[in-house]
């Protein structure tokens, strides 16, 4: 095994490479810098699971991170986290700057998996502060203009998902958590625009216009996009949608090896910003 050291750095001069590549005009200074390495360090925490670890050819958390201007003393949110796969990551990375890192989520439910960890290593994830999203008024909530990041990852389609759409109501109260200034980061399964709206319905794929539209609506800006999640081998056209490809594999055996060798999903990467003024 090579040292820490070593791999954080390598990581470190990845992203930030990256970085330049995806967001030209973004600043690259000192302070970046030593936020790029803060991000390759937790990348490579050792809190993170060997199948999560496995994942990162397909999610590239270093340079994703570092695309939305993550930094180690923000206060970020994590919208939906699920298993918590980006959780790992956001965990340790909130806590090696004095950061605090919200996560919010149907309540209670969505977060179970983090309270577990909670309980089971406080020293990584106890500092996590917990939140209702989109929250109804009675539990606890992030606090309107307090977050310098809100990030997101395959969720927007689960706000449209099943014929009651939340995706409005969503991207209002992420709005309003932000600061003036402060960045949304969406990693969404993209639908290619020439294919059918309708399939927003059911696919798990969301086309890039509809994600904008729902966040101008809100009044943010698109600043960036990146295709650092992209993958051209994905055909966006399975009977089964998206989780026809790993890891959710829903063919079970059927073309087992052919989704395989396709990957995970064809990703958006869109930052979006909330106006200073």
């Amino acid at each position: 095994m090579r040292p820490f050291f070593l791999v954080a750095s390598a990581a470190a001069l990845t992203i930030c490479s990256a970085a330049a590549q995806a967001d030209p005009h973004a600043h690259h200074g000192a302070d970046a810098h030593k936020a790029h390495q803060a991000i390759a360090a937790a990348v490579a925490a050792p809190n993170r699971t060997a199948a999560n670890v496995a994942r990162d050819k397909y999610r590239n958390p270093a340079e994703t991170l570092a695309f939305f201007g993550v930094k180690p003393g923000d206060t970020v949110v994590e919208l939906w986290p699920g298993g918590g796969w980006y959780t790992e990551i956001l965990a340790p990375l909130a806590k090696s700057g004095g950061g605090t890192l919200y996560a919010a989520a149907p309540w209670e439910r969505g977060l179970n998996r983090i309270k577990e960890w909670q309980g089971a290593n406080a020293d990584v994830y106890g500092g996590i502060q917990l939140a209702e999203f989109p929250n109804a008024g009675t539990n606890p909530k992030v606090a309107d203009g307090s977050a310098d990041v809100v990030l997101t990852f395959r969720n927007v389609h689960n706000w449209r998902f099943g014929g009651a759409d939340n995706t409005a109501n969503a991207f209002q109260q992420i709005f309003a958590m932000l600061k003036p200034g402060g960045v949304l980061g969406v990693v969404e399964h993209r639908l290619p625009e020439g294919m059918d709206s309708a399939m927003e319905e059911k696919s798990g794929y969301m086309k890039r216009s509809s994600v904008v539209a729902f966040a101008e609506a809100a009044g943010f800006k698109l600043a960036a996009e990146s295709d650092i999640n992209a993958n051209p081998r994905d055909t966006h056209d399975y009977e089964k949608g998206v989780w026809t490809l790993p890891p959710v594999l829903r063919e079970g055996d059927k073309d087992r090896e052919k989704y395989l060798a396709i990957g995970e999903s064809d990703r958006m990467t869109l930052k979006f910003v909330k106006p200073a003024s």
